[in-house]
């Protein structure tokens, strides 16, 4: 039986999902994409898992497309397939009905960039480096880049870092509002467990519908947002999660969520 390149654990009702490939920088092969697909799926699946921290074994997050396997491709079919792989890890990050944190350890390049704007929220360590490195090995950025890059930075910019394929560090990602948090390399996984467990003890309900709205907000105009609020309102309000929400605030205590 092969070792897994991607890991799932479990603690506090947070699922950390761990790109398991250190000696290639969690560079991107059909195992770790499987195994990375099947890890995101088994999160969904299990109701005790409120919030989701993707990051990488050892020095990198994740370098992106394995460059080595990709020289291996004889015919556009097994192309298609891996960039289609790719695009499912993708598309599971953005669909989980649970938070997702990326927790960046070191470098985040290629469409291992682009895992991490799939993410909903992104900690990253101060060693930290993003590159969109495509075009220097003649490719376009793939994985939702194209998507999500100008949409966290502005077109102008996001053509910047994609035509150039510059490195940026952890300061001048916070500067460009790319991540929410910088955290000194020892103290990474201590902040970003510490708030993804802060997460788990939110309302499940209401993050899951919030995710999708907000995932969708760039295609609504005013009244179609507040039409979608006004729905996805009546439902939450109909929640034990929100009586539980208004009991505790009567009662000065900290609520106690079930999902239900």
């Amino acid at each position: 039986m092969r070792e897994k390149k991607a890991s799932l654990d479990k603690k506090n009702g947070v699922a950390t999902v761990t790109l398991n490939n250190p000696a290639s920088y969690n560079s991107m092969t059909a195992e770790l994409l499987a195994d990375t697909f099947q890890a995101f799926m088994e999160a969904e699946a299990d109701p005790d898992i409120r919030a989701v921290v993707l990051t990488g074994a050892g020095k990198a997050f994740c370098a992106g497309g394995d460059l080595p396997y990709i020289a291996t491709f004889t015919n556009n079919k097994i192309s298609r397939k891996y960039i289609e792989d790719i695009a499912r890890v993708t598309k599971a990050i953005v669909n989980m009905p649970k938070p997702v944190i990326a927790m960046v350890n070191g470098v985040a390049a290629g469409a291992g960039f682009n895992w991490v704007l799939a993410c909903d929220l992104i900690f990253c360590a101060k060693s930290a480096r993003f590159a969109q490195s495509f075009v220097k090995v003649g490719l376009i950025p793939d994985g939702g880049g194209t998507y999500f890059l100008p949409r966290a930075i502005g077109l102008h910019k996001a053509k910047e870092l994609m035509f150039t394929a510059d490195v940026i560090d952890a300061e001048t990602a916070d500067r460009m509002g790319l991540v929410n948090r910088v955290v000194e390399d020892e103290k990474l996984k201590e902040v970003t467990c510490r708030f993804a467990e802060k997460l788990a003890g939110g309302a499940p309900i209401a993050l899951s519908l919030l995710k999708k709205i907000l995932n969708q907000s760039d295609r609504l105009d005013l009244q179609a947002s507040m039409e979608v609020e006004t729905g996805v309102q009546i439902l939450c309000l109909d929640t034990e999660d929100n009586k539980e929400g208004i009991a505790a605030f009567k009662e000065k205590r900290q609520p106690v969520f079930k999902g239900q």
